[in-house]
């Protein structure tokens, strides 16, 4: 994992189309702000792994529907 210090209204890029800013800092809270193409899917922690827990579900409903159907 890359570690780099920034302060308040400091980037980081990300290859050449992804940039991430500080906008703000307040005690133990940072808020960031992601400049991303719309063809890049930007997402928390936290909702990315509900995403791919329900894409799971769903395949593996999808298998069990066509393992059915034999």
């Amino acid at each position: 994992m890359l570690v780099l210090s920034r302060h308040r209204d400091e980037s980081i890029m990300i290859g050449d189309n992804i940039v991430i800013t500080v906008v703000d800092v307040r005690g133990d809270k940072v808020r960031l702000g992601i400049d991303a193409p719309t063809d890049i899917p930007v997402h928390r922690q936290e909702v990315y792994d509900a995403i791919q827990r329900e894409k799971n579900a769903n395949k593996d409903a999808a298998v069990s529907d066509s393992d059915s159907s034999n």
